[in-house]
């Protein structure tokens, strides 16, 4: 599968769930993927890419950003505080504000530098021990105190049990969003980014399905 094959079948998504073309941001999860793979899609037009971690992003994207103008990078994945003024420089948003300690570190260091990344919070629909994410129950509760901090709280995100229908945990976050008021929602993989697109998602998240499958580390 290709670049140009999940655009196709993103476009054709958008139409099917009645909503405007081009209005699902597609991001292109480059994570552990070798830069001549991701320089091949860079080539081919695409500028919205994900990463999850800050380390590995810094090492390659700021060269990527000298050759091609107009890049969108989000961070993905889980972000450590001790991170997150890096993160801040790096990222034009944030995918995985999941704790109040990262909230109140993201609020000062947004002080700090007059700037910010647009902010989603991690939602963890599934419960899952293993996972990140505030649960559903506390998610009104720190959208209120994210919004305290005066953080620019764009939306949310979730990632779905691997062993349960997706679509469930897309129909919640969607809810949870609306009675906070949010618009954005960053939900949806390479195996069900449809289903997200047909229940709202703003952003999907497709790395295997553009770049092949992960070089192992």
């Amino acid at each position: 599968m290709t670049l140009c094959d999940i655009t196709t079948r993103l476009a054709r998504a958008e139409v099917d769930a009645g909503r405007i073309p081009g209005s699902v941001t597609l991001i292109a999860v480059s994570k552990v993927q070798p830069n001549e793979r991701v320089r091949q899609v860079l080539e081919q037009g695409h500028r919205c890419f994900g990463e999850n971690k800050v380390q590995e992003a810094a090492g390659k994207w700021p060269d990527f950003r000298t050759d091609f103008p107009g890049i969108d990078l989000h961070l993905i994945g889980p972000l450590q505080t001790n991170k997150a003024r890096q993160a801040i420089g790096l990222f034009d948003a944030i995918h995985s504000v999941d704790r109040p300690k990262l909230a109140r570190a993201l609020a000062r260091l947004i002080q700090e530098e007059g700037t910010s990344p647009a902010l989603f919070i991690q939602v963890n629909t599934g419960e899952e021990e293993q996972k990140a994410g505030v649960l559903p129950a506390d998610a009104d509760a720190f959208v209120k105190e994210c919004r305290g901090l005066d953080l620019p709280i764009k939306g949310l995100m979730c990632i779905p049990p691997a062993d349960e229908e997706p679509s469930l945990h897309f129909a919640l976050l969607a809810k949870i969003a609306a009675r906070n008021g949010l618009d954005g929602l960053s939900m949806g993989m390479s195996s069900d980014f449809e289903r997200a697109v047909a229940l709202g998602a703003t952003h999907v998240r497709v790395g295997s399905a553009i770049f092949g499958e992960r070089v192992p580390q």
